[in-house]
């Protein structure tokens, strides 16, 4: 897999994580499993009786000392164990479906937790549709075994355990003749779960690069129609569809080996045990009352190993969602690490290279010092590494070699530390709007800011439209809410910005997309929070570097020059090519 490619899908946990995952899931409600655990038992033990109890009527018929009233006897008690058995059974399901849900619950909170905290160049570099067939797929599959697959299993595999045990109590022989389908049983397993988990892992795989081929083809529509892309985009869902359809005849594959062969293993012992026994009746070695039993107990068994049987595939798919649920969680708990405050505001960048794809360095031998206080703008004809450059002070993405600095600190052990977003924020041309209240959308910046401070620092971006809000902060925005236009979502975005008072700034063509007139509301609200702040515009618009301090000029991933706009202009470089092509002179 290609450095891009792993870096577009979040990790997958090892098996040794999810079996202590899964272990803990138990534990957090362990009152519970002892009394699904008791319940079951329970049942199964009054499933054991009734076929005990046929045998001994076929015993005593066959010695002629029982009347009709002593079978009528056992009969009502054959069916008041059945009964028993049907309560039983009832409420082990019951409690096993609640415990389930609860755990179900836990599991949908850790997964939005997680993927909440996932670190803001994890979730910028990551595949949409591997997160969203994550948090979606991936949890309706466990939730599906949690709900039935585990409960089912769980009592099958207790049957099972009291029905081979009662079967060797009645007698040794026919409980060796029980035992003859295992070994094809364990040998089919043994293949069938070798490759079942990495099957059902590239099938999950597949299903989120369909999500992810959908999903960007629909918000690229129009650019898709523009260009006369459709073919080329309808090739891409085909392939990925064709992944998909791959991946599933392979887990088809596996299913047809494992789902026949345990159906005769599982059916050769009732055969075995009637002519064995039948053999050892004629040779007055074993009661007919014993055979009758044995059998009954192996047409017994046939019910719990279907219902095992018909969850496997379920088990196996879920095992697979759920490492790929805990993958999440292992970005996200990276342990955040104590780091020394940074001396001050200054941002040293010494001999930074890097590489998106690790073929072809994007940025190469980078050396920058930004002062505190400092309008520094970042110039360059297009593909020159100002936005990449960007990415790598804002902490989205870590260089491949060299050093960024933020006070003598490095960028990295802030943003493994949770400081950095107080300290450097990114504003692009992307303003999103979360679904949620005003207040919600704003406060996520800073969680103990109150109202007041909301309401001033949407004053300072002339944020007039919340006086017209139905609700006032309280207003739900986005979907199924008030829809912001362009210009107030900038605004919500800057307000939220002054809030977290960050002390850098970084603009990269944040009113690019903008009209004219919504670009000149959202500059004067830019205006209003560069104040007091060290600010580093990438622009392609040369006045912003006519009136910054400084102009770091970048050609071919490397800064090539860098001093003030009339210093720039006298030394008669690329800068000076620049700036006459943007006034229009020769």
């Amino acid at each position: 897999m290609s450095r891009t490619d792993e870096a577009r899908t979040l990790p997958i946990a090892d098996a040794a994580t999810v079996r202590r995952a899964s272990w803990r899931l138990l534990k957090d409600d362990g009152r519970s499993m002892a009394g699904i655990l008791v319940l079951t038992c329970l049942a199964s033990l009054a499933g054991l009786a009734g076929p005990w109890l046929l045998g001994r009527i076929v015993t005593r018929i066959e010695a002629g000392d029982m009347t009709v009233s002593q079978v009528d006897g056992i009969a009502a008690a054959v069916l008041a164990f059945a009964l028993a058995q049907l309560v039983l059974i009832r409420y082990a399901r019951y409690f096993s479906h609640r415990f389930g849900e609860r755990a179900l619950a836990r599991l949908r909170e850790e997964v939005i937790d997680g993927a909440l905290a996932l670190p803001a160049r994890v979730v910028d570099r990551v595949s949409t549709g591997d997160l969203v067939t994550r948090s979606s797929l991936d949890v309706g599959t466990v939730a599906a075994t949690l709900r039935n697959a585990a409960p089912d299993v769980f009592i099958a595999g207790v049957q099972v355990l009291f029905i081979f045990v009662a079967v060797f109590l009645l007698d040794p022989l026919v409980g060796l003749c029980s035992l003859v389908g295992l070994p094809m049983v364990w040998w089919v397993s043994r293949w069938y779960l070798a490759r079942a988990r990495d099957a059902y892992l590239a099938e999950g795989a597949a299903a989120g690069g369909v999500a992810e081929a959908l999903n960007s083809t629909a918000h690229g529509a129009r650019t898709v129609e523009a260009f006369g892309l459709r073919r080329r985009q309808n090739g891409t869902i085909d392939k990925a569809v064709d992944t998909t359809y791959a991946a599933g005849v392979r887990t088809l594959r596996l299913r047809t080996v494992l789902f026949p062969v345990t159906e005769f293993a599982h059916s050769l012992p009732m055969a075995l045990i009637l002519l064995v026994g039948g053999l050892s009746y004629l040779n007055g070695t074993l009661t007919l009352g014993a055979v009758v039993s044995g059998s009954l107990y192996m047409w017994q068994l046939v019910d719990p190993l279907d219902r095992a049987l018909a969850w496997v595939e379920q088990l196996q798919r879920s095992g697979a969602s759920f490492a790929r649920i805990k993958g999440v969680g292992l970005v996200a708990e990276q342990p955040r690490s104590e780091v020394r405050k940074p001396e001050d505001d200054r941002i040293t960048v010494s001999g930074v290279r890097y590489s998106y794809t690790g073929a072809q360095d994007v940025l190469s031998d980078v050396g920058l010092q930004v002062r505190p206080g400092e309008r520094l703008a970042v110039v360059g004809p297009s593909g020159a590494g100002k936005s990449t450059l960007g990415r790598l002070l804002s902490g989205v993405d870590l260089p491949d070699a060299g050093d960024v600095l933020v006070g003598g600190v490095k960028v990295a052990d802030l943003a493994a530390s949770g400081e950095l977003g107080t300290r450097i924020v990114l504003i692009t041309q992307e303003h999103h709007v979360f679904i949620g209240t005003l207040r919600d959308n704003m406060t996520m910046a800073a969680p103990d800011a109150d109202d007041d401070a909301v309401l001033a620092a949407l004053a300072m971006m002339e944020a007039d439209w919340v006086r017209d809000l139905p609700d006032g902060l309280d207003t739900v925005l986005g979907a199924g809410g008030v829809e912001l236009e362009a210009s107030q979502a900038q605004q919500l975005t800057l307000a939220r910005v002054q809030l977290a008072d960050p002390h850098t700034l970084i603009l990269d063509e944040a009113t690019a997309l903008l009209d004219p007139t919504t670009a000149r509301q959202a500059e004067r609200a830019m205006a209003a929070v560069r104040s007091d702040r060290t600010v580093i515009a990438i622009a392609h618009r040369l006045q912003t570097a006519h009136d910054a301090d400084r102009v770091a000029v970048m050609e071919a991933g490397r800064i090539v020059e860098l001093g003030t706009h009339d210093e720039l202009t006298a030394a008669n470089g690329p800068y000076a090519a620049l700036w006459r092509s943007w006034n229009g002179e020769g």
